[in-house]
């Protein structure tokens, strides 16, 4: 062929190919032409744990919820690139249609309540785990492991829009608040839920809940998917205070703030992880950091990187791609507060890139006046991982490639019947370890209940009565598990019983692990697992002596249409003789639901 044919041939071609390309513009809608020219690439070919939903995932996900990700969301930085009509597109695309609510969000408002006042002396759970030492017990919330068989539904309350309902409620003085995934934070009334006010936050609630005071006004904290912390009224939902508290794009505050001795204190997150999937994209720029804020106005007092020198590049890895580091080290758990030593701890997460850090995977003691470490003590070296390590190339898998063990439940601060102290760490390697804090982190025992890896081991925390502690396990990921429930010895970590959760056995889609923050009051022990039950397991023995299957739907107190479905993250907290929890976590393969739930004795 002569090279003015093989020109031609050429030149046929590419018009041929052009029109078979502007055929299919054509033929194709809009938003599917946005996702395959900027989504597809990562959701396409999603992975397990790789913490990226796949198209199922997605459809599971009705249009305004995608809207609001790509806003203001967990996918603000993808969309930022988008114009608003190109992220509507690709929203109403995937999304499944929403059913429409029957009457207003607002049809269950309370009558007016002038007496109220946030400073009694009534029933309350006020952070993460029910104190500044992370106990997750409620030893005076007024239920009993004799109430526990008891327990019926008093009332159900559905948020608008969501698939998920991460965030753990607090209580205080007869009102519950929970956050949502719609950027909204609702005051109900704990007995009967009607609605005292809704508020809007900056973003998708991400933290738990937490109550701050201050001289004037009692506050509600929330922590969001765009890196900002929001305090509201308690009484009138009116916002105080917004601060941004890290300026990187991905960063978001996962970690419920602590508030003690007038100072809130938190831990930042990120969502750079995923991004490292995208081609070309260099990891990573993100490094974690702990601040503490004043609740009069959110002012920054002080601010502690977890990761000593910013992210630099480096050499290329040894699959040619450029890097920078070091980067990571986030927290995603709440600090928890040593009063006799006056210092904060808080865990840490992997590296995302190249180096590694001594600081990743670890336990930090900070001196609360400035954020100064005191200390750290480290439990996997050489742990940098992002999701392109469990993807077929691993383009932009760190050369290290750790195994993701890092932390995400909060250290436990108990006394052991030697007089000495432990903090209690559970790790997603499956590991629970007890150290010593007065002997910079000195192990004292450790004892593994799992295999642990991405979305396993001991996600979101365990619980402690002060002589065992509660271990919930996911291994989500790991082929046979059952997941399950662990009591140990706080002492020597000796296992008391364990109870797998064998009750997916037969059942399509069905996964056992247990995943969510466990929670402990006099007698039992209360755990919710993705196969979308909450069960209480009898302190002594792990008999189970309530199990309620939330997979349905609601008649809910507000109108709008309520599911419940897999329980994880937030657990359940108790107050006032009622247990509240959300029902519903789209994420991961879990099941989807949108109900906060609220118990009584009969």
């Amino acid at each position: 062929m002569s090279t003015r044919a093989q020109i031609q041939r050429w030149q046929w071609l590419a018009l041929t190919l052009l029109s078979v390309t502007k055929l299919q513009a054509v033929d194709d809608p809009p938003g599917a032409i946005v996702f395959r020219q900027n989504c597809a690439v990562c959701h396409e070919n999603a992975r397990p744990g790789a913490r990226i939903p796949d198209m199922a995932g997605l459809k599971t996900r009705t249009p305004a919820q995608i809207v609001q990700a790509l806003d203001s969301g967990v996918m603000q930085a993808q969309g930022a690139r988008l114009t608003a009509t190109e992220r509507t597109a690709v929203a109403a695309w995937l999304g499944l249609a929403p059913a429409a609510p029957t009457v207003g969000k607002r049809s269950n408002q309370c009558a007016a309540e002038p007496g109220w006042s946030p400073r009694g002396t009534g029933a309350k759970w006020e952070s993460w785990g029910g104190g500044p030492e992370n106990w997750r017990f409620q030893k005076a919330g007024g239920l009993a492991a004799a109430d526990i068989p008891k327990l019926k539904l008093k009332w159900a309350f559905a948020i608008p829009d969501a698939t998920a309902m991460r965030s753990q409620p607090v209580v205080l003085e007869g009102r519950v608040f929970v956050g949502g995934t719609d950027g909204s934070v609702y005051s109900l009334d704990a007995r009967t839920g009607c609605s005292h006010w809704i508020s809007k936050i900056p973003a998708q609630v991400r933290s738990g809940l937490a109550i701050a005071q201050t001289a004037n006004t009692t506050l509600v904290l929330a922590g969001d998917v765009a890196g900002n912390v929001t305090a509201l009224d308690a009484g009138t939902g009116a916002r105080i205070w917004s601060r941004k508290v890290d300026d990187s794009p991905f960063a978001m505050v996962t970690s419920t703030p602590l508030v003690h001795n007038g100072r809130i204190y938190l831990g930042v997150a990120s969502r750079e992880e995923p991004e490292a999937a995208k081609p070309g994209y260099v990891c990573c720029t993100f490094r974690g950091s702990v601040l503490a804020l004043n609740p009069a106005d959110g002012a920054v007092i002080w601010k502690t990187w977890t990761t000593s020198e910013p992210p630099t590049p480096r050499a290329r890895s040894k699959r040619g791609v450029d890097v920078l580091g070091p980067s990571g080290a986030g927290i995603w758990a709440t600090p928890t507060f040593d009063v006799e030593r006056n210092l904060l701890y808080v865990t840490t997460g992997d590296n995302y890139s190249d180096p590694t850090t001594d600081t990743s995977d670890a336990l930090l003691a900070l001196d609360p006046k400035d954020g100064r470490l005191v200390w750290s003590k480290q439990f996997t070296k050489g742990d940098a991982f992002n999701t392109t390590c469990v993807s077929p190339t691993k383009a932009n898998c760190p050369d290290s490639e750790g195994p993701d063990h890092d932390f995400g439940a909060a250290a436990i601060l108990v006394k052991l019947s030697s007089g000495r102290r432990a903090l209690l760490l559970g790790q997603k390697s499956g590991v629970i370890h007890a150290v010593d804090p007065d002997r910079k982190g000195e192990i004292l025992w450790q004892e593994r209940v799992g295999k642990g890896g991405a979305l396993g081991g001991i996600q979101w925390g365990p619980a402690s009565d002060g002589q065992r502690v509660y271990v919930a396990l996911s291994d989500v990921l790991v082929p046979g598990s059952t997941g399950g429930l662990f009591a140990l010895n706080v002492n020597n970590g000796e296992r008391i019983w364990q109870k797998p959760n064998e009750f997916c056995q037969g059942k399509p889609l069905c996964k056992a692990a247990q995943s969510a923050a466990v929670t402990a009051v006099p007698g039992a022990v209360l755990s919710g697992s993705l196969d979308g039950h909450i069960r209480a397991y009898a302190a002594t023995t792990g008999a189970i002596i309530w199990d309620y299957d939330a997979t349905h739907e609601f008649a809910t107190v507000n109108g709008l249409k309520g599911v419940g479905g897999s329980f994880d993250a937030g657990g359940p907290v108790v107050a006032g003789g009622m247990l509240f929890t959300g029902s519903g976590y789209g994420s991961f393969g879990g099941i989807p639901g949108n109900v906060l739930l609220a118990f009584g004795p009969e």
